[in-house]
């Protein structure tokens, strides 16, 4: 297999997002705020503004069904940046090693609100190396959606058995998989540095 185009997705691959960083600061019991972000402010929630749903309405949806909640429901994307952990930097310097040798097209395909993404864009310099980078919230789509994965490969001319998608979501790579696309399921830096050099990729 000849790979011609290394795509990472972002977060949980080169940027480390956790929505408990912020909550542990706001709520004083943990399993309080468990419920919250399993039953209020839950994955599926959120991944719908990955969608392209706008971030006031996505809000207002929760704190009318749950007026209990209405700072809380309100800090999630009002204080969304202090969810941001920062790099994760050995994929950091797998993506740099890759930049440098020019061997391989390297581009990125994220689920990400299109509103905060230009908060992940202005504080990690790294995001400025791909040579293009497709935002979910953006094209109002989102892996693992099948036109996404098409969407990325028009756009970019990617032939998709000559490319590789490293993902920390099982799903999402299942999802790439079916369209043509080799999956790399990410684990951690060391791993994925393991079976990218299996592949002669670096």
């Amino acid at each position: 297999m000849q790979i011609e185009t290394v795509i990472f997705d972002l977060g949980g691959v080169l940027i480390d997002w956790e929505p408990r960083r912020l909550f542990r600061k706001i709520f004083e019991d943990e399993e309080e705020m468990e419920y919250f972000l399993n039953n209020i402010c839950t994955p599926d929630w959120n991944v719908q503004q990955d969608g392209g749903r706008p971030l006031a309405e996505a809000t207002q949806i929760l704190v009318d069904k749950y007026p209990k909640y209405t700072s809380q429901i309100e800090a999630f994307y009002g204080r969304w940046e202090e969810m941001l952990g920062g790099a994760i930097l050995p994929t950091v310097a797998i993506l740099e090693e890759l930049i440098e040798a020019q061997t391989h097209r390297v581009l990125a395909l994220t689920n990400w609100s299109a509103e905060t993404f230009p908060v992940a864009l202005r504080d990690f310099d790294f995001l400025h190396w791909f040579e293009g980078i497709l935002v979910s919230g953006d094209e109002k789509m989102i892996k693992p959606q099948r036109e996404i994965y098409d969407l990325m490969c028009k756009r970019y001319e990617i032939n998709p058995s000559t490319a590789v998608f490293i993902d920390d979501s099982l799903k999402n790579i299942k999802g790439c998989e079916a369209y043509g696309i080799h999956g790399i399921h990410f684990k951690s830096g060391e791993s994925l540095r393991r079976e990218l050099q299996v592949m002669e990729i670096l």
